[in-house]
């Protein structure tokens, strides 16, 4: 592990170190994604933990041990595997990458972990723009509806004025797109889609 200090007199940080992701260190990181079984079927997810061989995920659909998996998870994009053993609740996989990916995988977890031991602010990772149609209605975990004005979106989430503020971590339907509420900000919230949109949808302005 490598060992750094902002100031003399301050307590060590230890950061993460690649090489040492390369040796199949697992960390725990939270990312919401998607994933394909051999169904051909999409289902959401969001990771537990990770490591450039394997990733453990809370998912509602398992599948079967041994089967093919596609993984689409923000920040690190599309990656296979084979679905390994079942947890209580989800499932463990076990990543195919060639050593080039896996020193990617392995990158990309260093500055995900390493951000969150320095306070990094997380940083907006997709182009955004505000949709044509900014007028939506919010379906809340309870069924009611409230109108909201999209500010600007990206493939993996939008910015909402809103008088109607649910707590951070509420499920709710932004249109027909699922998402989750990540913070909060005077006059309006964001939120994080539960599936990142489709490039031909962003870039035609649609959240529907």
């Amino acid at each position: 592990m490598i060992e750094a200090s902002t100031l003399s007199d301050a307590p060590a940080l230890r950061l993460a170190n690649p090489s040492d992701m390369r040796r199949h260190q697992r960390v725990k990181v939270t990312l919401l994604g998607r994933y394909m079984l051999p169904d051909r079927q999409e289902y959401p997810c969001q990771t537990v933990d990770m490591s450039p061989g394997g990733v453990r995920l809370t998912c509602a659909v398992l599948g079967q041990v041994g089967e093919r998996i596609v993984l689409y998870l923000e920040q690190i994009g599309r990656i296979e595997g084979t679905i390994a053993r079942m947890t209580s609740n989800g499932l463990a996989v076990k990543l195919s990458a060639t050593l080039r990916k896996r020193d990617k995988i392995a990158s990309q977890l260093t500055w995900l972990t390493n951000r969150e031991i320095l306070g990094l602010p997380e940083g907006r990772t997709h182009e955004r723009l505000v949709p044509l149609q900014p007028g939506m209605m919010m379906r809340l975990e309870s069924g009611r509806e409230v109108p909201v004005r999209v500010i600007d979106m990206s493939m993996s989430g939008a910015a909402l004025s809103t008088i109607s503020i649910p707590s951070i971590g509420t499920s709710v339907m932004i249109g027909k797109t699922p998402a989750r509420v990540v913070r909060h900000f005077e006059g309006g919230l964001g939120v994080q889609f539960m599936l990142p949109i489709s490039p031909d949808r962003f870039h035609e302005g649609l959240l529907l």
